[in-house]
């Protein structure tokens, strides 16, 4: 029974809060972008500072070995832009070389070919990293959810509801990332949902392991605010630097501010219900 509520506690969390997330989220992007980028930065730099991080050094492992975790994840993802980048940077070169046996029109063609798979790299990397750091969230957010369940079932339909709740407001800005690496809503959607499956992964082995991972809690997190910071920076925050007027600029503040207070209102409210 009690492995039975796991399972459906964590899918309503895991996959029920990005499908929440879409309704409210799609309908703005169409007509919103640029102000959904924004609070899509807000909101991943809010779960990373003051959700994920806070209960990571909350706890009893060693503040020097989280931040090397955290400049490590950093460095990753660097890393994975990096090759991204070369990869395609290489099929450029040869696009380049290939028009260059051709008339200098034809030259030119491959070489716009190339330079718009550059673009595309730069933010398909993003929607990697993205979906890295929700698996590894999520699959700490499925042993919590486990944990609590086994403690008693009724804190864990709290735990559950609450997760599902906190939950929301990143996966929109989740979403906003994806779509603009992936081109499509439903592929977006895909995406993100399957990343959110990996709560009822956590939640089992929750249950059959659930002694011997609680230590690791805490880099788990630390894993995953490392993608959510990284995308924030690198990838959402030189999209919106641009030179604007002074009222689109307060816009984008405005946004990027209330993408921080949205998760940092929901959030405290779900650990005041916990």
């Amino acid at each position: 029974m009690t492995l039975i509520a796991i399972l459906l506690g964590t899918v309503a969390a895991g996959v029920g809060s990005v499908w929440l997330a879409a309704l409210l989220g799609f309908a703005m992007l169409a007509r919103y972008t640029q102000h959904m980028l924004s609070m899509a930065a807000g909101a991943l730099m809010a779960t990373a500072f003051m959700h994920l991080l806070p209960e990571a050094f909350n706890s009893e492992a060693e503040a020097k070995d989280l931040f090397a975790l955290l400049l490590g994840g950093l460095v990753f993802f660097f890393l994975l832009d990096k090759a991204e980048l070369w990869h395609h940077g290489h099929e450029h070169h040869q696009d380049t070389a290939h028009g260059g046996h051709d008339h200098a029109g034809h030259a030119h063609a491959g070489h716009a070919h190339g330079h718009h798979h550059h673009h595309g790299s730069e933010r398909r990397a993003g929607g990697w990293a993205v979906l890295a750091g929700d698996s590894v969230h999520a699959f700490g957010d499925g042993i919590l959810i486990a944990s609590a369940f086994v403690a008693d079932m009724r804190l864990g339909v709290v735990t559950a509801l609450a997760v599902l709740a906190h939950e929301v407001p990143h996966h929109m800005g989740d979403l906003v990332v994806l779509q603009q690496s992936s081109g499509t809503r439903r592929a977006a959607l895909v995406k993100v949902s399957l990343a959110g499956t990996v709560t009822a992964l956590g939640g089992l082995v929750g249950y059959f392991l659930l002694g011997r991972l609680s230590d690791f809690l805490p880099y788990f997190l630390v894993a995953a605010s490392s993608s959510f910071v990284y995308v924030a920076l690198a990838d959402l925050i030189p999209q919106l630097q641009k030179r604007l007027g002074l009222r689109d600029t307060v816009g984008q503040v405005l946004w990027l501010a209330a993408g921080i207070a949205l998760v940092t209102l929901v959030s405290g409210l779900a650990h005041g219900g916990h």
